[in-house]
């Protein structure tokens, strides 16, 4: 979280004056929004700094039938396993249940099996959750407006 410093000290003495019902409110409104933008960065296929994501393996061309294609992360960035919430210290944006393994390995770049019977595969870093400049200033704004 040391992108946030920053905007943490602009905006500390305010927050401190707020009541703890208020923040948490502030902070469930802020997990929201930064769902939404998360989910809007997924769709788009970018890191938080704007770069593409490091393309799929290519498949081998099969003969019949086979499975459609999806783009990346299609379902992982639904509301189903993408949860916001937030209580009067926090905001939090976070995969749940099974999916949290898969996105920590895209997230790190780690090694995992795609099946139980299949040999170790190294994947990309793709940066699934992180902040952008766009975010900061989408947090900046929703406390100002809370503030209001």
């Amino acid at each position: 979280m040391t992108e946030l410093t920053a905007l943490e000290t602009r905006l500390a003495g305010l927050l401190a004056s707020l009541s703890p019902a208020a923040r948490r409110r502030l902070a469930a409104d802020i997990a929201k929004q930064l769902r939404a933008s998360q989910q809007q960065r997924i769709k788009r296929q970018q890191a938080p700094d704007g770069t593409p994501y490091a393309a799929r393996k290519r498949q081998p061309v099969r003969s019949g039938k086979g499975r459609i294609k999806r783009e990346m992360f299609s379902k992982l960035r639904t509301s189903r396993f993408m949860k916001a919430g937030g209580n009067d210290s926090a905001a939090v944006v976070d995969f749940t249940g099974r999916v949290q393994r898969m996105a920590w390995v895209h997230q790190r770049g780690l090694k995992d099996r795609p099946n139980r019977n299949s040999p170790d595969v190294q994947y990309p870093a793709r940066q699934l959750l992180g902040f952008s400049r766009d975010d900061e200033r989408l947090i900046e704004q929703l406390i100002i407006q809370h503030l209001r």
